[in-house]
């Protein structure tokens, strides 16, 4: 008899102590009661009476998930392999539990597949130089998709876009001719500009013909600096003209 009483006590005790559940600030409880939704409970201490309640511990923080790297096709028939990061959490534990049987798995899988989805829409080079904007585009996407599931998706950040070694070799020589064709146009766009100056310099000269015999003699002066040689060269009769104009006015 002592024996069976002990063995109740122990069972009580037992049942008494699985009443009483405590819950951290980042977890909740959803409470079922025979069977049906009852309540969600938590943080803090909570009571579930055995038997007729059962609870399902839901975590609220946010959980870092690695996407695995995805093989998709771009919209220019480039074949790349694709990986990324998604960041998501829980902000309705009742829909979490009930509406679908296990949402870590469910929102993994569908951001397996949004991923393909959005980054096949897209050319290679948008993968690669506009990043950002796909990050938002295929987060804001499954955050929609996942919203009936009580789960809130924060951010997702694409980390590699691997393609093929002779792809990575013709992206360089894409990338050096257009470097050409940029050192190009900039000369071009120097040539034509200083071609407007000398315009606009021979018309100046033009209408005072003493400057154009100031520049020729500048000339010869930096030519003298610069050669230790002897330099032979003719005197424009029209330097000596406007030479002895300048002195009859004196």
């Amino acid at each position: 008899m002592q024996t069976f009483f002990l063995v109740l006590s122990v069972i009580g005790f037992g049942l008494l102590l699985s009443t009483f559940r405590i819950l951290r600030e980042y977890d909740r409880g959803v409470i079922f009661l025979l069977g049906r939704f009852y309540k969600v409970k938590g943080p803090g201490l909570i009571i579930v009476i055995p038997f007729f309640q059962q609870m399902v511990k839901v975590g609220l923080r946010t959980l870092v998930w690695d996407i695995p790297t995805q093989d998709l096709i771009t919209r220019d028939n480039v074949s790349v392999k694709v990986n990324a990061v998604l960041y998501f959490r829980v902000v309705d534990p009742q829909k979490a539990i009930i509406n679908v049987q296990d949402y870590m798995e469910a929102t993994s899988q569908l951001a397996q597949t949004t991923l393909r989805s959005v980054l096949g829409q897209h050319e290679l080079d948008e993968l690669l130089a506009a990043r950002v904007r796909l990050n938002t585009d295929v987060q804001e996407i499954l955050d929609k998709q996942t919203d009936g599931w009580g789960i809130k998706v924060s951010n997702v950040e694409i980390k590699h876009v691997d393609i093929d070694e002779s792809m990575v070799r013709a992206i360089a020589k894409q990338a050096e001719a257009e470097r050409v064709r940029r050192a190009k146009v900039i000369h071009a766009i120097g040539e034509f500009e200083a071609s407007k100056k000398l315009v606009e310099a021979a018309t100046q000269l033009a209408t005072q013909p003493e400057s154009i015999q100031l520049r020729y003699l500048q000339t010869l002066t930096e030519i003298a600096v610069d050669k230790n040689s002897t330099i032979v060269f003719p005197l424009p009769m029209d330097l000596l003209h406007s030479l002895k104009k300048t002195t009859d006015k004196e």
